[in-house]
């Protein structure tokens, strides 16, 4: 079976990244193995599309090796994503404990519609801290290099829903 749309995809991977200096060294931030793969929708994974374009028509245990450029992944950060917001609204009534607030982390968070979303915490300002929203891949160059791990085709109850399971 090769890959293409209403398929469920199977993948093992590195993905390293780099900025876009030019002597920036590919350093790694996901490993998916065997015991792990990454499982995603093809058509509807929400993904880059160019990540699925590079995939498409391969079968399971061909091997890929591609870099997606900053512009055809998560793009450039965006600097009306990175907000500051009143402290009183991480308290421990809503589930934040104080070291979740320190810089570096990231905070899981749900938007107005009850879909899961994520912030950076860049700076404590006080009475507020600065988030940033931007996707944590965003001004990265992506180097993905994997074997296809499995494919089957998408349940009838999966290309209803749009998603895996």
């Amino acid at each position: 079976m090769k890959i293409e749309r209403n398929t469920i995809v199977g993948l093992t991977y590195e993905l390293r990244v780099t900025n876009e200096e030019p002597d920036s060294i590919p350093y790694s931030v996901e490993v998916r193995d065997g015991d792990d793969p990454f499982y995603f929708f093809y058509g509807n994974s929400g993904l880059p599309e160019i990540f699925e374009k590079k995939l498409l028509g391969k079968i399971a245990g061909e091997k890929f090796n591609f870099v997606l450029k900053v512009d055809e992944a998560y793009g450039r950060p965006d600097d009306e994503l990175i907000v500051a917001v009143p402290k009183s609204q991480f308290s421990n009534d809503r589930g934040f404990k104080p070291e979740m607030l320190q810089e570096g982390n990231f905070l899981p968070l749900v938007d107005e519609s009850g879909s899961p979303m994520q912030a950076k915490v860049v700076k404590d300002l006080g009475e507020e801290i600065l988030l940033d929203f931007n996707h944590p891949l965003t001004g990265m160059n992506l180097h993905f290099e994997g074997e296809v791990y499995n494919i089957r085709k998408a349940t009838e109850n999966e290309i209803k829903n749009g998603f895996v399971g």
